[in-house]
């Protein structure tokens, strides 16, 4: 159990025998009236996305969720492979869980797994990666980095939108939350 003043981004609830992780929360104290606590709330297995409010001080339910840092070793043609560096278990993890993270992930790159009752819940990546450019177009002379952007397929497969003046090999960081490209790695 913990108060609602205790709550933080990552921390997972047990809300209703459902598990939901908090996204994002705002404490609110108006000039009238007690103190509440504003959160938006992801459903750990639907992915569902939900605004929910709890005054302030009100009990909840935590749920007991294990996260360690696993490396990611290979993709077994249904399932993603993870191992636990102290261990060296082996995981497998349908790609129904991995979802979108599987566009940012390579081979030997690290990622923390949760876990629940020994089920995975979800993957979470670092918040940016370094990924290689595969094939983009070819920028034109006169193409400046205030300019637009065009598509570039990533290492990975994934199809992202850079700045003009990037080539294919070229190194980029990338957002892993939304995809967007950060910035040019040397």
């Amino acid at each position: 159990m913990a108060s609602t003043n205790d709550l933080k981004n990552g921390l997972v609830l047990n809300l209703e025998g459902q598990l939901w992780t908090v996204v994002e929360f705002q404490h609110v104290k108006p000039g009238k009236g007690p103190a509440f606590v504003r959160t938006k709330l992801k459903n750990v297995l639907s992915g569902k996305v939900v605004d929910k409010t709890f005054n302030a001080g009100v009990k909840v339910e935590t749920a007991n969720v294990d996260k360690r840092t696993m490396q990611y070793l290979y993709n077994d043609g249904t399932d993603y492979v993870f191992m636990d560096g102290d261990t060296y278990d082996q995981i497998s993890v349908s790609p129904e869980i991995v979802g979108d993270a599987s566009k940012f992930m390579l081979e030997n790159q690290e990622a923390i797994v949760a876990r629940h009752d020994g089920n995975v819940l979800f993957i979470e990546l670092p918040a940016s990666v370094v990924l290689e450019i595969q094939y983009t177009e070819p920028g034109l002379q006169g193409d400046r980095s205030t300019g637009g952007t065009k598509p570039a397929t990533l290492e990975t497969g994934a199809e992202i939108a850079v700045p003009l003046f990037l080539n294919t090999g070229d190194k980029v960081k990338v957002d892993t939350r939304d995809g967007s490209y950060l910035s040019r790695v040397n």
